[in-house]
């Protein structure tokens, strides 16, 4: 199997012939024949190349409600993709397999996706990227989703939000709504789990909402991310964008490299409770 070998964009080569990336927060410097963090941006001769440009592990027809999201064209359903790749490393990553391309790939064209989206109408709205994390499969969302607008498709991505500003406002006027992890409200879990930074989500997430419908996910996990303090901030903070910002409070099951047994549905109920004060549209989610 081969793919288009795509340049990427949203990058800088150093004097050294290491690349940088500006697609993520990380900023990964990449050595000669080395990948980033992502493990599909690549520096093949000096110049940084999308190993997943055109690669697709997945396709379902989704409700739109799976995404999750309830306040965007509910009892619709839409056309759900995805690569592989991740800027994370979530030790209770549910998405592994696709993550690492462990499922079956098929080589598609932006035109390809369109011309299934179209082909399911009229039940489908549009495209949702989604599975791996769409961001690190840019370059051919951006292609996918200018494409998908001019045919009159929605385009619905479902990120962790970890995505410098730049490429993200380019990507934005096609995307209709999105759904972000925020993963947790503490600093120390973002770099202690996930190897990330809550800073930037949170920046992700007050620029999309000024700009396209946004809901907002986290998965509770007991003992890490479940105290009422913490969901009392999160819900707090969110408010003070907009207390309509829909808040889904997922159901946390043992996944990947993480045993912790299952989040109490009592433990969920509390927290629904305790955001409510902030937000109007709390939500529980894998119960």
């Amino acid at each position: 199997m081969s793919n288009v070998r795509k340049q990427a964009k949203f990058y800088q080569p150093t004097a050294s012939g290491v690349i940088e990336c500006l697609l993520c927060p990380k900023h990964c410097h990449i050595a000669e024949d080395k990948t980033g963090a992502c493990l599909v941006r690549k520096n093949i001769e000096g110049v940084l190349v999308s190993l997943n440009y055109g690669v697709c592990s997945c396709g379902a027809l989704d409700p739109i409600e799976k995404k999750p999201l309830l306040h965007f064209m509910p009892g619709s359903h839409i056309l759900s993709v995805g690569s592989m790749g991740c800027n994370f490393s979530c030790s209770f990553c549910q998405n592994h397999d696709f993550v690492h391309g462990r499922q079956e790939l098929e080589i598609i064209t932006p035109a390809d996706v369109v011309a299934q989206a179209l082909k399911l109408k009229p039940d489908n709205i549009g495209i949702a990227y989604t599975y791996s994390e769409p961001t690190v499969w840019y370059e051919f969302i951006y292609d996918t989703a200018v494409l998908a607008r001019k045919a009159g498709l929605k385009n619905v991505l479902v990120t962790n939000g970890y995505i410098e500003r730049t490429p993200l406002e380019k990507l934005l006027p096609y995307i209709d709504a999105m759904n972000i992890d925020i993963k947790a409200f503490r600093e120390t879990f973002y770099t202690e789990v996930c190897r990330g930074e809550l800073e930037q989500v949170k920046q992700t997430v007050i620029i999309a909402a000024n700009q396209t419908h946004v809901e907002i996910t986290t998965l509770v996990i007991p003992g890490l991310n479940d105290s009422v303090d913490e969901i009392r901030e999160l819900a707090e903070w969110l408010s003070k964008i907009s207390p309509q910002i829909p808040l889904h409070l997922t159901r946390y099951f043992p996944c990947h490299e993480m045993t912790i047994p299952a989040t109490p549905i009592l433990t969920l109920e509390r927290l629904q409770k305790t955001a409510s004060h902030y937000l109007q549209h709390v939500y529980l989610g894998n119960v």
